[in-house]
């Protein structure tokens, strides 16, 4: 991990465009901007994780349930809509 003092108004630059500055700093944390081109998503890592576990929990749930759920909820051949 490469680790850069900052003090407010000092910036760091990444390729691609991406720079982020330091706004702030208190006892309470510190106040980041970033300003990155539109097609880098930014988002804190909390999110990027919760994403993660929101996409694999996505995948688990796709393992033949959902299309027996749905055969049950189709009308069969033998049925017309006035009977269901």
């Amino acid at each position: 991990m490469l680790v850069i003092r900052r003090r407010p108004g000092e910036a760091v630059v990444f390729s691609g465009g991406i720079e982020i500055v330091l706004l702030e700093s208190n006892a309470h944390g510190i106040k980041l901007g970033i300003t990155a081109p539109a097609e880098v998503t930014v988002l804190r890592k909390e999110i990027h994780l919760a994403q993660q576990a929101n996409r694999l929990a996505a995948g688990t749930a796709y393992d033949g349930r959902v299309l027996e759920l749905l055969a049950t909820l189709r009308p069969t051949s033998r049925e017309t809509p006035s009977e269901i």
